[in-house]
């Protein structure tokens, strides 16, 4: 019987002089980021895969380098048994664990912290989720488990730091012509963050080029000809598990674009956490610089816009091969009332 490809490995085997310690301990450090395997001393496991062979291969060229030994070798194994004892060596159950258990101190402390310091802890608690699941070659339960455990605790600090963020309703999402809002008023909460931005930047984009947009100091004060968005109450806002500018995109027939579904994730993962997203450190950085240097809120989302531009245009560069695309309307001066 011929077994998954899941259950071919790969075996560096290694030995670095014994006088120079600081390239012992660059490659044994980057060994243990891998999450290898130690069979014994010098012998290390990683299943194989295109990444980690590459990964072995350039610690052996170092190796080498340093004067020291390296071979990489192919196992592939005839039975079943076998290989699930390598697996097993890769187990990362004790890791979500240990992480779950840090999640239940933060939740039972999370009440007395200030913003800055619930921000700061959901940063750490995220990039330790992601440090654990990037070297979880074999995923199962656990690893769900711990996802789903985080998202919901992202959701409750996010409540505590931003108090006035919308609740989801629950209900099906009606598709709606875009010709129906053109030139419209649109409102929506000030000192907007990356849900609002974002819409803010699809509407301005994609839905409505010529909207104006007004910031609203409480749900309340929303005109009665303006079309809200991202508050209780807004024609647009959270429904189930989707934010307001996935709702948009499924409202406007959107969500086939492949630069904007992957916008959709990303913005989905800043606003009310999930499954990590890798570009999500640097949109938030430099979110939170753009916040600094432009504290008024029109000048705020003109930067914003150009930065949602440049990850757009980004994230959409393959779309020659997935069929005709919608283009967005060309960049252009955003009229803002405030």
């Amino acid at each position: 019987m011929k077994l998954s490809s899941k259950y071919s490995w790969l075996v560096l085997v290694i030995s670095l002089p014994t006088e120079n310690a600081t390239p012992r301990m660059r490659i044994w450090r980057a060994l243990k980021s891998l999450g290898c395997a130690a069979l014994r001393d010098g012998v290390y496991l990683l299943p194989d895969r295109v990444e980690t062979k590459n990964l072995f291969e350039k610690l052996a060229e170092e190796t080498i380098q340093a004067n020291g030994y390296a071979r990489l070798l192919p196992v592939v194994h005839s039975k079943k048994k076998e290989a699930d004892e390598f697996v097993a060596l890769f187990d990362r159950s004790a890791d979500y664990l240990e992480l779950t258990s840090e999640m239940d101190r933060f939740k039972s402390s999370m009440a007395g912290l200030q913003v800055a310091e619930l921000r700061r802890s959901l940063k750490t608690l995220r990039r330790n989720f992601e440090a654990i699941s990037g070297i979880d070659y074999f995923p199962g339960p656990t690893r769900e488990q711990t996802a789903k455990a985080l998202e919901r605790l992202d959701s409750e600090a996010l409540a505590l730091i931003s108090p006035d963020e919308p609740r989801p309703v629950p209900g099906k999402i009606e598709r709606l012509r875009r010709e129906d809002y053109q030139g419209r008023v649109w409102a929506t909460r000030q000192r907007p963050w990356i849900d609002r931005l974002a819409s803010a930047w699809l509407i301005k984009r994609f839905i409505d080029p010529k909207a104006r947009l007004i910031w609203l100091r409480k749900p309340s004060d929303c005109p009665a000809h303006a079309v809200g968005f991202d508050f209780d109450g807004a024609e647009f806002t959270h429904v189930g598990g989707q934010i307001t500018f996935e709702v948009l995109l499924a409202s406007f027939g959107l969500e086939e674009d492949r630069g904007l579904s992957r916008l959709a994730v990303l913005t989905h993962y800043l606003d009310v956490g999930g499954a990590p997203v890798p570009e999500a450190s640097g949109l938030e950085t430099m979110m939170s610089g753009a916040q600094l240097k432009f504290p008024g809120d029109d000048d705020f989302l003109a930067e914003a816009m150009r930065t949602l531009d440049l990850f757009y245009a980004a994230f959409s560069e393959t779309r020659a091969e997935h069929g005709p695309k919608l283009r967005p309307a060309p960049p252009q001066n955003i009229p803002v009332d405030a």
